[in-house]
């Protein structure tokens, strides 16, 4: 647990994750957020874009957060609005899911 002031450290984006099977999850679009149905945990999870195509694009096989962002960058505009390095903020959405168990660590 970090302390007041602490400040937590960057997720390492050499790391590489994979995704659940597709069976896993039960994703439904509302209103302009996904509703996501773990069904191990039996947890539901409100997540917002960019979390639905990041997923989608870890379906294509496990990868770090370079070749995830890579595959991202193939469809999406990933210009950040405050400069912030794209893969840095994949990385840490995949550290998100990781901790959300949505979805696991390759290896």
């Amino acid at each position: 647990m970090l302390e007041a002031g602490m400040v937590s450290p960057p997720p390492a984006t050499g790391l590489r994750y994979r995704a659940l099977p597709a069976d896993a999850l039960v994703a439904t679009p509302l209103d302009g957020l996904t509703l996501i149905f773990h069904r191990q945990s039996g947890l539901t999870h409100f997540v917002a874009d960019p979390v639905p195509d990041l997923l989608a694009a870890l379906w294509q096989g496990p990868a770090d957060a370079a070749l995830l962002t890579d595959r991202l960058a193939a469809r999406f505009d990933l210009a950040s609005s405050d400069g912030g390095d794209p893969a840095e903020i994949v990385a840490a959405h995949l550290a998100e899911l990781d901790a959300l168990g949505l979805v696991r660590r390759d290896g």
